[in-house]
């Protein structure tokens, strides 16, 4: 059965950038040959994106422009898009998961191939910790507060989480894999 994996990028206190370039600007200079490395080796692991809408509009956006081998990688890889706003069919080499979003997780788990990766946590990542879908969590600190935005967890509830695994590389950021457990 294929994995879900997720990835976030974060602040010390939580923070993710989204779109927000300034929260960007901070990262950057973090991500040293082996983050970066890292961040490769975790881009190859799976043979397909999921998404949700935020990620997906703005990522179809940024990566088309972009060069180079995970630009190539990205770009090429198959999306899995869950939205109950956007209609098919979608550019960038995505498709809409139609009906029930769970059920359509499901589903893909079930099909034969490599893992699935999310970027990113929101909405679907939600979704998914509450029907026990995620099979790992892979969170890459950054040394830096940000004060502001949006907060990895916020409005979640609470999620019991294994430790698997921590990293932490030449810069100062520190990976963080993660194993959600069963909710009592």
């Amino acid at each position: 059965m294929r994995k879900i994996i997720v990835e976030a990028e974060v602040s010390v206190d939580g923070a993710m950038g989204g779109e927000n370039e300034d929260f960007w600007k901070q990262v950057f200079p973090y991500h040293s040959p082996d983050v970066t490395a890292y961040l490769n080796d975790l881009l190859f692991t799976p043979d397909a994106l999921l998404m949700g809408q935020k990620t997906y509009e703005f990522f179809a956006t940024v990566w088309p422009t972009r060069e180079g081998t995970d630009a190539d990688r990205i770009n090429s890889m198959p999306k899995y898009v869950a939205s109950r706003t956007l209609k098919a069919p979608l550019r960038w080499n995505a498709t809409l998961l139609k009906g029930d979003v769970v059920e359509a997780i499901k589903k893909l788990k079930q099909e034969p191939g490599k893992d699935l990766l999310q970027y990113g946590v929101g909405k679907l990542t939600h979704t998914m910790l509450q029907q026990g879908l995620v099979d790992e969590l892979r969170l890459l600190v950054f040394p830096f507060t940000f004060g502001e935005g949006p907060r990895i967890f916020e409005g979640m509830g609470i999620n019991t989480l294994k430790l698997l695994d921590t990293k932490a590389f030449s810069s100062g950021a520190v990976a963080h894999h993660y194993q959600p457990q069963e909710q009592a």
